[in-house]
């Protein structure tokens, strides 16, 4: 049994595109889609699209919190309303609706998995990680005290529990549970540009984890977003140096 899964995406076709074609070589038995979906300048009308057609063919799909800001006063910033007004002329009125009605948190394979974007009850909140504030507008992520993850994980008694937000990945194990935080296939945080997905394995001894790294065209990407967005700049910087500072929601 092997599972594919992708997390935030961030409207970039070109990061998605590359790992579709990695991902699909695999022959996956099933994809999960851990969410944020549109929310980025790199063509997201195409990402839009290549994930509905994802989700036609089996996918399991969570919103993420950027799923959440297309509630109606899900938009809390300046920029976020800019981006919002932009992305309505990207991705059409009925894509952006069922992007915001996906549930918080769904279950695959008869319950051994279940999936969500930050964690089971929170899309802005991280499982193995949570944020730390260092001024405002600066911060980093500490581990999570393993008991508040115990509290979290436990209850779903699932063999896998899988979320993203972070755009870090990485894995640990509460009990007989393995909980994945999946690699964001945009908008890197490590100083490597490459979109990430993870696959998971189960074989006779339990669930493995592999986390992948693929190259794709990062400056049409860029290209892309300073010709039909007013958010080039930003992007460029974000997607060939791999990092970014977390600004207030």
């Amino acid at each position: 049994m092997r599972v594919a899964v992708i997390s935030d995406v961030h409207g970039n076709a070109f990061a998605l595109r590359a790992v579709l074609r990695e991902l699909w070589a695999v022959s996956p038995d099933l994809i999960v889609n851990l969410g944020d979906q549109v929310e980025g300048p790199a063509d997201p009308a195409r990402a839009a699209a290549m994930q509905l057609d994802l989700a036609r063919a089996g996918a399991v799909e969570v919103r993420g919190n950027n799923e959440e800001k297309l509630w109606p006063d899900g938009r809390r910033s300046p920029l976020a309303r800019a981006y919002g007004a932009w992305l309505e002329t990207q991705v059409n009125a009925a894509d952006l609706a069922r992007l915001a009605a996906l549930p918080l948190t769904a279950r695959a394979l008869a319950g051994a998995i279940v999936a969500c974007h930050g964690t089971p009850t929170s899309t802005w909140d991280s499982l193995l990680w949570v944020w730390q504030p260092e001024g405002e507008d600066r911060g980093f992520y500490r581990a999570r005290d393993p008991r508040e993850l115990r509290a979290l994980v436990e209850p779903l008694g699932a063999e896998v529990v899988l979320c993203g937000h972070t755009h870090r990945p990485g894995a640990t194990r509460v009990g007989d549970t393995l909980v994945v935080n999946a690699g964001a296939v945009s908008d890197q945080v490590d100083g490597d540009p490459r979109a990430r997905w993870t696959l998971l394995t189960r074989g006779r001894t339990g669930w493995s984890v592999d986390f992948r790294a693929v190259s794709y065209d990062v400056g049409a990407a860029i290209r892309w977003a300073e010709a039909h967005s007013p958010f080039g700049p930003g992007v460029a910087a974000l997607l060939r140096s791999g990092t970014f500072e977390r600004r207030g929601a």
